[in-house]
């Protein structure tokens, strides 16, 4: 039912409603057409279908993107933890926090605004600048070899890519013009499919009149509520957003 409450809003209610007030419009006054469902299929289904596709795929990218920044971010810890002998302590929780300052700021970007991008990058990008530092600075200086140090700084070119990858996903979405086009059809094809409606509705008893307008106008939008929350999956809004945990990736950096 926490599933259902989901696609079921108040966009739902108000075009149901607009459907079956059309249907009883229609029926009273007597106008019936045969208008055929294909329109729907083509004006409707398909752009919503098409749209939910693309924004499945573009979700399941950003998830590989964000196993990538974390795997690598991983790697840097692993490397100071493993390839320094005798690490002190306090360089392994200096390389925790510089990881999980990195994903907390990604994660706190991404759950905002958009209109926020800009000051959010500038914090994603300073603990970027900091955690190269704590390679060359920290990693080197405590006798890391320069092949290894090498190979620190692909682990963070590739933490830099997987986000840019991420970041992109989340400022470009599926076409708006799409949207747009299946938005407003969904919104008035349940009032003008009334006098089809009213057609079918001799063969229906009293009972069950307005079951059609009302099961229309139900598929109609639960489809484009379930693109619409798929359509930014980190607003942390919808049951299929990419969950950040960084604390509990911090707490996995175990000495």
């Amino acid at each position: 039912m926490k599933s259902l409450w989901k696609i079921i809003n108040l966009r739902t209610l108000l075009v149901t409603v607009t459907a079956i007030i059309s249907t009883w419009l229609c029926i009273k006054y007597q106008v019936t057409a045969n208008f055929p469902l294909t329109l729907v299929a083509t004006a409707v289904v398909f752009p919503v279908v098409f749209s939910i596709n693309g924004a499945y795929k573009r979700r399941e990218k950003a998830l590989t993107e964000y196993s990538a920044l974390k795997s690598n971010g991983r790697a840097i810890f692993f490397a100071a933890r493993d390839w320094l002998e005798n690490p002190s302590p306090e360089l392994l929780q200096n390389s925790r926090d510089q990881l999980q300052a990195v994903l907390s700021a990604t994660s706190a970007m991404l759950s905002d605004s958009d209109k926020n991008l800009r000051q959010n990058e500038e914090v994603v990008y300073r603990n970027f600048s900091q955690l190269s530092r704590f390679i060359k600075t920290d990693l080197r200086g405590n006798g890391l070899a320069s092949g290894e140090v090498s190979r620190c700084n692909q682990y963070l070119s590739k933490m830099l890519f997987a986000f840019e990858n991420i970041k992109h996903i989340y400022q470009y979405r599926t076409p708006k013009t799409l949207r747009t086009f299946s938005a407003v059809f969904i919104s008035l094809l349940p009032i003008i499919y009334g006098p089809y409606f009213a057609s079918q509705a001799s063969g229906y008893s009293h009972y069950v009149t307005y079951a059609m307008p009302i099961l229309f106008s139900l598929v109609l939008v639960s489809l484009s509520n379930i693109q619409a929350h798929l359509e930014n999956p980190f607003d942390q809004i919808g049951e299929d957003d990419i969950q950040f945990h960084v604390d509990a990736f911090a707490k996995n950096l175990y000495d």
